[in-house]
């Protein structure tokens, strides 16, 4: 079967970085399935599904801008640390969570902690990387419709 939308991709996937390390990989695992079109994953590795079948393998270099954006410096942000109290065990690294006023969740990395305030970066973690994928597809076939009700594979 040939992948086009809403039909399910399952696949094996190794991730590095321009400096070749590598920053994630299926292949200790299972493999990674998603439903094709619904934005599951990053824009750039999605559209390179488009056509291909059951035991293609590819490799693909997506761009800042099809990935998790450009580092946003703007993004960056210093609290006082009577704003967000007492937080066991936050440490330089740390990841908190905050709630927007518009209710939406976002992950905050830690990235110093100052006698009266903590830094703090909204970027994703990934923001400014070229990625690089190597790409095995290991499964493909039409979703059901309780998956696409749903939005998820089942």
């Amino acid at each position: 079967m040939t992948i086009i939308n809403n039909c399910v991709v399952s696949f094996d996937y190794t991730l590095t970085n321009d400096k070749g390390e590598i920053l994630d990989s299926s292949t200790q695992g299972e493999p990674l399935s998603i439903i094709q079109g619904a934005g599951m994953i990053i824009p750039g590795l999605e559209k390179e599904f488009a056509g291909k079948s059951k035991g293609d393998n590819f490799k693909v270099t997506v761009q800042p801008e099809e990935a998790y954006g450009s580092y946003n410096p703007e993004f960056v942000i210093e609290l006082n640390k009577e704003q967000i109290g007492e937080i066991e065990g936050m440490q330089v690294g740390s990841q908190v969570q905050a709630e927007s006023e518009e209710g939406h969740i976002h992950v905050l990395t830690v990235l110093e902690i100052k006698d009266n305030s903590i830094v703090l970066d909204g970027n994703h973690a990934l923001a400014g990387e070229v990625l690089n994928f190597d790409v095995t597809i290991t499964d493909v076939r039409e979703a059901t419709a309780e998956e696409l009700d749903h939005g998820h594979v089942h």
